[in-house]
């Protein structure tokens, strides 16, 4: 719930800051030279890029969190709480590359089932690779009903 608060609050503050902007950029464009208004459609054009990357980052998050609750009540919500864990919390290197490779297994033998996939997304999260992550869970996304 906390991670939603803080969404939340940074998407109000885009939005806040997407106004200002925009004021700017009709300021610009209101002034009728050629660089004034070339600048406002500029800067009108920035607020339009960041709303898109708002929108498409918050439906993924919800996507991912829908998927999370239908995994949840079917029980099959990746559990990693046996895992050994170093003092700062993190899951130890060498158990999360065992459990990555059980996990790449499943989706080896199902490459059709999200749920394989939204496991073996999970495992490259816990191995902090954020990248193949994101991506792996949006092939989930795309395999899910």
């Amino acid at each position: 719930m906390r991670s939603r608060t803080v969404a939340f609050v940074l998407i109000a503050a885009l939005v806040v800051y997407f106004v200002l902007l925009a004021g700017r950029a009709f300021a610009l464009l209101g002034t009728g030279d050629p660089v004034g208004v070339a600048l406002g459609v500029g800067v009108l054009i920035l607020p339009l890029i960041g709303v898109w990357v708002v929108w498409t980052n918050v439906q993924f998050g919800m996507r991912t969190e829908r998927m999370a609750r239908e995994l949840d009540a079917e029980g099959g919500l990746p559990d990693t709480s046996g895992l050994p864990r170093r003092p700062s919390g993190r899951v130890d290197r060498e158990a999360a590359d065992e459990w990555f490779e059980e996990r790449r297994a499943e989706v080896e033998a199902s490459p059709e089932d999200w749920r394989a996939w939204y496991r073996l997304a999970h495992a490259y999260d816990l191995a902090g690779d954020r990248t193949r992550a994101r991506e792996t869970m949006r092939k989930a996304i795309d395999l899910h009903p």
